[in-house]
């Protein structure tokens, strides 16, 4: 590891650098100020395309070829030297405006127009359009492509898994059997469902001017309509359009987000914590890897580690993003900054879902069902058959059955042959008392494997 990452205070840019390329173009200052120039060249090309605004000469396919290029090749050294205008202007908003003056500074086409660079804008409407296509390209080309994999390896192994029996635990006790599919695909449609909240949230962006208003637009051409081409403006972009703001868009579809995001990792903390208790029953084998180490002093230890990994990242992130659905609605009066420096840490709350979602593929990936154990665990269960057994004498009509099957069963151990020779004795028709006679802990499973196979 080299010693920029060894001195990292943050384990997002130390220990799991390696692990988030994925979101760096996205979430890092660079990709900030990426985002901001992206911004200020489309608003300086649509102004120039509009033949209403006459006093903005329309560009050469030349000049616009360089207005693309401007974005399309602007690296890292380029955002360096917007650092470097703003260590004077103390203002990264109004650095933008400035470098890109001077990356156009030798086109005199560009530059006879070079105040409508960030013509009637506030710094907000930059930033807010910025952050929304950050949040958008974070979640459609990273977030969500890794929740679909996440769901496909759950799915897998509910089809793999559908028929194998398995003992519920209701309150940690022995409970009505399931399917270990099964129970894995309760698990990938919680997923399915929260994924999908996270892909239909709309994101929205403001470009209306210090306090919503279009006042400076007005001022200059008060006879343009400015809603309705700011409006195409936004929608330019894919985003959807808020046209009633205070200076700032009032980040109310980022608390969605973040709370939909937030929801998705609430059920996979409880996936991770299942999953762990099935290993420590035995349900589940890790597989080993060669020169892995479970513990410093046991040699013979196999630690779950990535799922115990996965749910404190989680946890982390939920953390993080549920205080940025908290605060970021709230501004007071028309601006205040308070949201600044929470929006800085989008990437945070996005690294640590990540960084969860890749540790728990990792986990389900060394995941071998053990059918031993399970078998072994349902052959001492006999007890589990009290229901369909008193469930088929309610059907027949036969008095007090919960209470008779109660008295057999609750808090004993309970024998195949002690639940034969009850059956034996219920006045029912003789087909049903054969059915029960040949049920067991491990076929009764009702519809676990055919639900498991549709998820």
């Amino acid at each position: 590891m080299p010693v920029p990452t060894l001195l990292a205070i943050s384990p997002l840019d130390g220990r799991y650098c390696d692990k988030l390329d994925s979101l760096r173009g996205h979430f890092s200052e660079h990709g900030l100020i990426y985002n901001r120039v992206r911004v200020e060249v489309a608003w300086l090309k649509a102004l120039a395309a509009e033949p209403t605004l006459s006093e903005i000469v329309p560009f050469s396919p030349a000049t616009l070829a360089e207005l693309d290029t401007v974005v399309s090749r602007f690296d890292e050294g380029d955002s360096a030297g917007v650092k470097e205008i703003e260590s004077t202007t103390n203002h990264d908003v109004k650095a933008t405006e400035y470098w890109l003056k001077n990356r156009l500074g030798h086109n005199a086409e560009a530059m006879k127009v070079s105040e409508f660079i960030h013509f009637a804008c506030t710094s907000e409407d930059i930033n807010n359009t910025s952050h929304a296509l950050m949040l958008r390209a974070g979640r459609d080309e990273v977030l969500l492509p890794a929740l679909n994999d996440l769901i496909e390896r759950l799915r897998e192994l509910a089809h793999r898994h559908a028929s194998l029996p398995m003992l519920s635990r209701t309150h940690g006790q022995a409970a009505s059997p399931t399917t270990l599919g099964k129970e894995v695909a309760n698990i990938a449609a919680r997923l399915i469902r929260a994924r999908d909240n996270i892909a239909k949230v709309s994101i929205t962006a403001k470009f209306n001017g210090a306090v919503g208003n279009y006042n400076a637009h007005v001022a200059a051409w008060p006879d343009f309509d400015w809603e309705t081409f700011n409006r195409r403006f936004i929608e330019s972009f894919g985003l959807e359009f808020n046209p009633w703001t205070t200076q700032i868009e009032p980040h109310d579809t980022m608390a969605e987000l973040f709370d939909a995001m937030a929801r998705a990792n609430t059920i996979l903390i409880d996936a991770c914590r299942d999953f762990w208790m099935y290993i420590s029953l035995g349900y589940f084998k890790q597989k080993t890897k060669e020169g892995e180490v479970g513990s410093s002093t046991m040699p013979h230890k196999v630690n779950p580690i990535d799922f115990e990994n996965a749910e404190g990242n989680f946890g982390i992130a939920n953390a993080v993003l549920r205080h940025f659905s908290e605060k970021l609605p709230i501004s007071r009066m028309q601006r205040d900054l308070t949201d600044s420096t929470v929006l800085r840490n989008m990437g945070v709350g996005f690294g640590h879902t990540l960084l969860g979602v890749t540790s728990l593929l990792r986990g389900l990936g060394k995941l071998e069902a053990n059918p031993l154990r399970l078998a072994a665990d349902l052959e001492t269960s006999w007890e589990v058959l009290a229901e369909p057994i008193q469930t088929v004498m309610r059907r027949f009509g036969i008095a007090n059955p919960y209470e008779q099957l109660k008295e057999l069963t609750r808090g004993k151990g309970i024998t195949r042959e002690a639940l034969r020779t009850f059956i034996a004795m219920l006045d029912i028709p003789t087909e049903s008392r054969d059915r029960l006679k040949a049920m067991t802990p491990s076929n009764y499973i009702g519809k676990a494997a055919e639900l498991a196979k549709r998820i």
